[in-house]
């Protein structure tokens, strides 16, 4: 995982802007709060599709980033498979990251 991803992560994590938990991110993304949802690369198939399904109907970004161990670590939290960032600032870095990390992998 990106370094500059990890430090986004647990500053969102410090400003209180991540929601952690199955049953939370759902309600989130429910109530249309999240405004990007987070999931390891290694969750489950069932839980890939649920969330997949959810963000879709809820119109709601989806991106899947390292392993459930890596974003535990990113917000000095023990395994964690899904995370919902709460404010537009946050998940704009978050996709900026991702897209630099694409582009650097490419060439």
């Amino acid at each position: 995982m990106n370094p500059k991803l990890k430090s986004l992560l647990g500053l969102a994590r410090r400003a209180g802007k991540i929601v952690v938990g199955d049953e939370s991110c759902m309600k989130a993304i429910r109530a249309n709060k999240a405004q990007l949802v987070v999931l390891a690369a290694d969750a489950s198939d069932s839980t890939l599709k649920r969330y997949n399904d959810k963000c879709a109907y809820y119109k709601t970004e989806l991106v899947v980033i390292g392993s459930r161990f890596e974003l535990g670590e990113a917000i000095g939290k023990p395994q964690q498979v899904v995370l919902v960032i709460l404010d537009q600032g946050f998940a704009d870095g978050i996709r900026a990251c991702r897209e630099n990390t694409e582009v650097q992998s490419i060439e």
